[in-house]
């Protein structure tokens, strides 16, 4: 009997444990899935009038240089203009009267949509599993090896013109599949079905001309010597800074021509970027990866950018900094409450203020600075967990006067030139001041809209609602802001300090001064809308209900409160490796992603390819004459063989004989 009932005993305990261990990575699973993108886009060059539509607006403004793109953001390059974006070591360059958007810009999927005019891209890594797509009105075209790639799409939107110089690709539609080999210029003609011819490489026109100059001053980088050349903004560190060593750091590098009193992140603007928030906009043309990877530090008297660890494609974070007055604080008489931030320096640890999964606390530190996985959570757990400890953090540059930065409420949230609009704060008072990594500010759609003043011109209507052809369902359009801060029921109204001083408003840029029907409180990160999800009323795990008296939280239970620093699991043992996520099953045929996601307004699903002995031999012979008309390559030239070439001496054996 006590047999039978301690084996009775096991298997429930053997059961429960079981059940908790699913449970437990079924939630794991649900984090992991609102981490955000650990890559974005960056424009870092743009010539002529280039227009930006951020995710889910109406409004398109002047494109602004190094304000990271990502899911859902639209580029139009007018006539005689031009635009080079990056994602890691990926160039996309645009050419006159050019539509492109991000249909989908996370760790493993690079979807573009092309309505009209030219892209080429310079592909240089694709890891297995990664899909890189380009969609056309009539075609999906499939990078499948890293190369060289353009596509042209027509003004009616009914005939795409593909050309690869290096690499392998396939275009899919009409039914379809057609793989693009190095070589060949592909025109593929109509919509439901495709017409579809091979040529050779025309020669190069003014616009492959410049993207080769491009490529080739990227191919001389230094950079890639000390950091990897999958963070995006490598490529333009070596025209405006030097490389040195620093005892303790390793390789870092120094900004040149800049001011004496310079200090990161005072020069540029923050803006609002879903899903991270609040993020740093740099002026400096160079300035994009310093300062979303890597650490700042104040050596012999100047500042000197420790990028961290090379890795393989290190984790974007919005502004690795720190900021001063989690409440908000005066500033001065008459201007009001505060937002003051610095610099986090080689070893801190960056605690994200928006929700994501532990590992992917992790992952955002150890890629970015040399720091180990007991650091990171200690850190966590003072912020997350006791947060009645989180001022026994020494920061090293909160002690350094001049790498603090300070403005108005006003100034942070409308996306103001900072070094325009600097505060004075007392450096007792900064010292004394507690540190969240939290900004005591809420967004208004200017935050979102960003410094870009409105845009002169956009593209045509017909080619903004042209749909495109996709081998997969992308994340749906995300909802505007001014829907997204209706629906949440805990809206705050930011008004100026009633002793402010009114700034003055830029040119042409709307909203400001600051109204008070364009700000107000996003949704509670724990009920934030997801990019793949309609806009809907959060319901707050803790909140109290109309009919329910209030009710203390559980003991030995934390919860989750609207600030986002306390939105995030509680820490799991220590990992002493990065986990990098698995990259999701590629669709193999059909049109899906997963899940109940509703399909995307403006991608039609391609047909399903199917069998079609006749077309098979028609390819077969566009081919073979492609082949044969192939220029031969120049003769190999043999090495030029010495003249008197000195002979052997005779062997020891020889000369007896």
């Amino acid at each position: 009997m006590k047999t039978s009932k301690l084996l009775r005993l096991a298997l429930i305990f053997t059961v429960t444990i079981s059940v908790l261990q699913v449970s437990r990575a079924r939630a794991q699973d649900q984090d992991d899935e609102q981490d955000p993108p650990a890559r974005v886009a960056r424009l870092n060059y743009s010539s002529g009038s280039v227009s930006f539509q951020p995710a889910g607006e109406g409004d398109w403004v002047a494109a602004v240089p190094n304000r990271p793109l990502t899911t859902g953001d639209n580029l139009w390059a007018d006539k005689d203009s031009r635009a080079e974006l990056h994602v890691g070591s990926t160039g996309i360059r645009m050419d006159s009267e050019t539509s492109v958007s991000f249909l989908d810009l996370d760790d493993h999927a690079l979807q573009l949509r092309l309505s009209l005019g030219a892209v080429e891209l310079r592909v240089r890594h694709l890891d297995d599993g990664d899909l890189l797509e380009v969609d056309t009105p009539n075609l999906a075209f499939t990078i499948q090896r890293p190369g060289e790639y353009r596509l042209d799409v027509n003004s009616d939107g009914n005939q795409t013109l593909t050309t690869v110089w290096q690499g392998r690709a396939e275009a899919t539609g009409g039914g379809y599949s057609y793989s693009v080999v190095a070589g060949q210029r592909a025109t593929f003609s109509g919509t439901d079905e495709l017409d579809h011819e091979i040529s050779q490489i025309p020669r190069r026109d003014d616009f492959d001309d410049w993207c080769m100059e491009r490529d080739q001053r990227e191919d001389r980088a230094e950079a890639s010597n000390y950091i990897s050349p999958e963070m995006t903004g490598y490529e333009d560190l070596d025209e405006y800074g030097r490389w040195h060593y620093v005892s303790g750091y390793g390789p870092v590098w120094s900004p040149s021509r800049v001011a004496a009193d310079w200090a990161p992140y005072r020069d540029g603007h923050w803006v609002w970027v879903a899903p991270w928030g609040w993020t740093w906009v740099d002026d400096e043309p160079w300035g994009f990866a310093p300062f979303h990877y890597g650490r700042w530090a104040f050596v012999d008297e100047g500042w000197c950018w420790v990028p961290g660890p090379v890795v393989v494609r290190p984790v974007y974070a919005p502004a690795l900094v720190a900021f001063v007055g989690g409440g908000g604080f005066h500033l001065a008489v008459g201007v009001g409450e505060g937002v003051a931030w610095f610099p986090l320096a080689p070893g801190e640890v960056y605690v994200p203020p928006y929700r994501v999964s532990r590992v992917y606390v992790n992952n955002v530190n150890i890629t970015n600075t040399r720091v180990n996985i007991t650091q990171v959570t200690n850190v966590y757990n003072n912020y997350t967990v006791n947060n009645t400890n989180i001022n026994r953090i020494a920061y090293v540059n909160q002690r350094n006067p001049a790498a603090v930065t300070a403005v108005s409420r006003e100034t942070f949230v409308n996306a103001r030139p900072v070094s325009r609009n600097l505060a004075h704060v007392d450096a007792r008072e900064l010292a004394q001041a507690p540190v969240s990594h939290t900004p005591p500010a809420q967004p208004a759609k200017t935050s979102v809209l960003g410094a870009g003043t409105p845009a002169r011109v956009r593209p045509p209507a017909a080619v903004e609602s042209r749909p495109v052809v996709g081998t997969r369902n992308p994340t749906p359009p995300r909802a505007p802001f001014e829907q997204q801060r209706a629906a949440a029921p805990n809206v705050r109204t930011e008004t100026p300090h009633p002793n402010a001083a009114p700034e003055p408003a830029r040119p042409g840029q709307p909203g400001n001064p600051l109204h008070p029907s364009e700000s107000g409180r996003p949704p509670s990160p724990a009920n934030a809308q997801r990019p793949n999800e309609p806009a809907r009323p959060p319901a707050p795990e803790n909140a109290q209900r109309p009919n329910e008296p209030a009710r203390p939280a559980a003991p030995g239970n934390v919860p989750r409160p609207n600030s986002p620093s306390q939105a995030m699991r509680p820490p799991e043992p220590d990992r002493h490796e990065m986990t990098r996520p698995q990259p999701p099953p590629r669709p193999s045929d059909g049109y899906q992603r997963g899940g109940s996601q509703p399909p995307h307004p403006l991608v039609r699903p391609a047909p399903p390819v199917q069998p079609r002995p006749q077309v098979d031999q028609s390819e077969a012979n566009k081919f073979r004459t492609w082949q044969q008309q192939r220029p031969a390559p120049p003769p190999r030239e043999s090495a030029p063989r010495p003249q008197n070439r000195p002979q052997p001496p005779p062997r020891p054996e020889e000369h007896k004989k």
